[in-house]
This record gives C-alpha cells, structure tokens and sequence, in this order.
C-alpha cells in the first residue's frame, strides 16, 4: 500500500486527473451492467413501480402529482433532452468551433453525440424492454424503454458542452458554474421523464450511467488528444 502510494506521489496532476477519470468511467460503466442485470431479471420492477405511483394522485394513476401547471413545464423540461433539440444544439456549437478554426474539436464534439446516439439505439433495441403500463403516459413514445434515451443523450451532449465552455475558461468558480448548470439539465430531463410516465426509474439511472461514460471517456480522448497537439487546445482567459 505504501509503494502504491508512493508512485501516486510521482504522477503529474494531468496523470491524477486521468486515472481518476478512467476509474469513474468504469464504475458507472459497472453500475450499468449490474442494473441492467437486475432489470433483466425482473428484480428493479417493485421500486419502479412504487417510485411511478408516488408521482400519481391516489385513486388516479393517470393524473400526476402537483399543480396543473407542473406537467406542462415538464414536457417544456423532456424536450430539452428530444433529439431535435440536441440535433439543433449539437449543430450550433459545431457551427461556432468551425468559425473559430476549431475543426478537430468541432468534429470530435459531432462524433462524440453521433456515436452515443448509435449506442443508445443499439442498447434500447437490444433490451426491447417495454414502457410502463402501470400510468397513462404524458406524452407520446416510440422506442423501448431502456435506457432512457432523453437520459443519455442529455448526459452526454451537456455534459460534454459543459466540459467544453469550462476548458474556455482559466477561473475556477466559472468552470463550476459551467459544470454545475450541465449537470442540472441532464438530471432534470431525466426526472420529467419518469414524472410524465414514459419511462422507469431504473431507465433514467441506467441513461445517466451510460450518457455520463460516454461524454467522460470522450472528453479523456479529447483531452489526450490535445496533448498530443492533434486537437486545438481550449482558450485561457
């Protein structure tokens, strides 16, 4: 133990940063399989259930809890997280790293959302677990349920954004600012999902899991790839 942390000692901060990124990326990756396996066998359905109820009159599953105004603003919160939205987001900020001859990191934030939405197809189809029947659903869906698919793309668009306007800027308390804001998007999507009934809880948290390993692991390749000189590096207040 002491030899380990002896050569921990040795590691520049970048190195730290980088194996501690790396040991986070695989254990959400873990908490992924493991609940997973848990929804595969059935065993996540009584606290799915239990937690959907809770957010339903009693007596009528089919109207949410709270005032007549909280479902509208949570569909206005569900599609920040809609494909077309993220699509429009996602062209924006490519569109500016282009104009600022950024185009390494530009096409590097298009493969980034690209591939995780690739994924996120490939693992809703190959789970095919159904949505929920147990409310009537807010709003209309035409995919499986899990994982969550406003769930991860949200974590992974808003938190690989957010991670870009941070690296823009040298202050501390602005970076937090930046990180902190992306993060509350992303767990907010995900809440108005399970809120208006079209998912599970155990899809959100499996989204989360996967959006957030996937924009973490890209933001590692970026930021090697920088150091390596093949990506533009972020501008410094």
């Amino acid at each position: 133990m002491r030899v380990f942390w002896q050569l921990i000692a040795k590691l520049s901060q970048a190195e730290t940063r980088l194996i501690a990124s790396i040991l986070m990326i695989a254990a959400l990756l873990l908490a992924f399989g493991l609940l997973a396996e848990e929804v595969i066998e059935g065993e996540t359905l009584p606290f799915d259930q239990k937690l959907m109820l809770a957010l339903r009159e009693a007596g009528n599953p089919g109207v949410p809890i709270g005032p007549p105004w909280l479902p509208e603003a949570a569909r206005d919160i569900s599609a920040l997280g809609s494909t077309i939205v993220l699509g429009i987001l996602l062209l924006a900020v490519v569109g500016y790293l282009l104009l600022t001859r950024r185009r390494a990191a530009a096409w590097l934030m298009l493969g980034a959302v690209s591939s995780g939405v690739a994924l996120n197809s490939l693992l809703k189809f190959g789970f095919a677990r159904s949505r929920p029947d147990l409310v009537a659903p807010a709003v209309r869906v035409f995919t499986p349920s899990f994982p969550s698919g406003h769930a991860t793309m949200s974590a992974i668009t808003y938190l690989t954004l957010g991670a870009l306007l941070a690296r823009t800027n040298s202050e501390i308390s602005v970076r937090i600012y930046f990180m902190t804001l992306a993060g509350l998007l992303t767990v907010l999507v995900g809440l108005s999902r399970i809120y208006l009934g079209v998912h599970y809880p155990t899809d959100v948290l499996a989204g989360w899991c996967i959006g957030t390993a996937w924009a973490m692991g890209c933001w590692v390749l970026m930021t090697w790839l920088q150091g390596r000189g093949q990506v533009e590096p972020p501008e410094q207040s």
